[in-house]
């Protein structure tokens, strides 16, 4: 199977380097310059109405809470892309790859928040007293033909489940806990299979409880790294923007880059971790119970600066301030061995860390495929999904971490693809700003 993994991956960054980066940075500064940059002049408002939705209520029993809607988007966000991912673009691409991260995130913000706005514009009522949205009711219109709604939906049910994210976190407690693989490869398939029944609510639930949490001990703890290793920062972000422009030598256990390996690595870990352009998002909040679609969609854009500017970020300054990003020690223990040089039992405690993480992404990508392939098919699409899933998740729990990643990140780009030109057929429906009147 080596070499139809290495054919893939050179797929993979062949995308994400030539065809990916035009797309995503070509549309995302579109919508900067036409919304005179709304992600960065609006920010405060945004926050402003992100503390607002958590004091409405609204008479509409129809669909989920707006905050609901955000934790379970931003649990799919959050995730071990955001420790491990982020660590594996410098580690093979060099520091350089955070600020193209960072250049991803800018632009993907507005994407983002077109592909959730366009999901709110062309949602639809269903049975079950909800709305059903996202690229496979928007996109139809875009391209003016049905067929790229049952493509779309293959390819996010085949991305819902998310083969990355739990091979990583069943690999580090096996190994940190010492508890047999298969026993904790059977223990998350049924913490999965049974939340994930209670539908996009019961997971925005969970996030919520989970998300805040981990965000704020993640922040503590990295700051106090850092502040421990002051004195290298402002070399760190030499590195970081010298790396993002220039090719990187080879030192210590890292082997160098060129610059297109350091934009396709920080490009594609940062829109694998923000869920950039995927469609997925948009499924998720067209749920959401209300009909100030602006609004609504504004929150894409704090959830993902607190995805790639506060836990990305964090992550590679950390492993960057110690040094581990060189020391050749396996990508996901790099965060773990820079925390464990200022607090005890990292072993236990980063494991836990990643569990958290791994299961609310798991989680939410988990429903949004149910979602997919109860489009496909109302009677058995769900059973058959749940049927791949049950083979999938424990098939790659066994191999390799980096060939679950490029699977993922391969559909991943193949979605960005067609949902990203569908957008910009669409750009004209687009409205930026946080209207309150913006109804339906």
């Amino acid at each position: 199977m080596e070499p139809i993994f290495q054919f893939l991956s050179l797929a993979n960054n062949f995308l994400w380097s030539y065809v990916v980066f035009v797309l995503l940075v070509g549309l995302g500064a579109y919508f900067s310059i036409r919304s005179r940059f709304f992600q960065i002049r609006k920010f405060p408002a945004i926050l402003r109405s992100f503390v607002a939705f958590m004091r409405e209520t609204s008479s509409d029993k129809r669909g989920i809470h707006p905050l609901k809607a955000f934790f379970a988007a931003v649990g799919g966000c959050i995730g071990i892309g955001n420790v491990v991912g982020i660590c594996t673009a410098v580690e093979i691409g060099g520091p350089g790859a955070i600020f193209w991260a960072w250049i991803g995130a800018l632009c993907g913000m507005l994407i983002q928040y077109t592909e959730v706005y366009l999901g709110l514009k062309h949602r639809v009522k269903n049975t079950s007293h909800n709305y059903d949205g996202g690229p496979m009711y928007y996109l139809p219109v875009a391209y003016k033909n049905k067929w790229i709604a049952p493509v779309i939906c293959i390819l996010l049910a085949f991305y819902g489940v998310e083969i990355f994210m739990f091979n990583v976190m069943a690999d580090s407690m096996s190994v940190n806990w010492g508890v047999d693989l298969w026993i904790i490869v059977l223990g998350l398939c049924i913490a999965t299979f049974g939340v994930a029944l209670g539908g996009i609510k019961r997971v925005g639930e969970v996030c919520g409880a989970i998300i805040p949490v981990f965000i704020i001990l993640y922040f503590c703890m990295s700051v106090w790294v850092l502040a421990n290793h002051y004195a290298e920062i402002p070399n760190m972000f030499r590195q970081i923007f010298a790396g993002a422009f220039t090719a990187q030598a080879a030192q210590g256990g890292f082997a160098g880059s060129t610059v297109m390996l350091g934009i396709s690595m920080g490009l594609s870990r940062g829109a694998y971790s923000g869920d950039i352009g995927i469609g997925y998002t948009s499924i998720i909040y067209a749920e959401g119970r209300t009909r100030q679609f602006q609004r609504l969609s504004s929150l894409t854009i704090f959830g993902l600066f607190l995805d790639t500017f506060v836990v990305c970020t964090l992550s590679v300054f950390v492993v960057l301030a110690t040094g581990f990003w060189k020391s050749g020690i396996d990508v996901s223990l790099m965060v773990q061995e820079s925390l464990a040089l200022h607090f005890p039992y990292m072993n236990y405690f980063m494991p836990f860390f990643l569990f958290l993480l791994g299961y609310t992404t798991i989680l939410a990508y988990f429903v949004v495929g149910v979602k997919c392939a109860k489009f496909l098919s109302p009677k058995w699409g769900p059973v058959l999904y749940y049927c791949y899933a049950a083979i999938s998740l424990p098939l790659f729990a066994f191999t390799k971490a980096e060939h679950a990643f490029t699977v993922m990140s391969l559909a991943g780009a193949l979605l960005l693809l067609l949902n990203v030109y569908g957008m910009y057929l669409l750009r004209e429906e687009v409205v930026f700003g946080l209207d309150r009147h913006d109804r339906k």
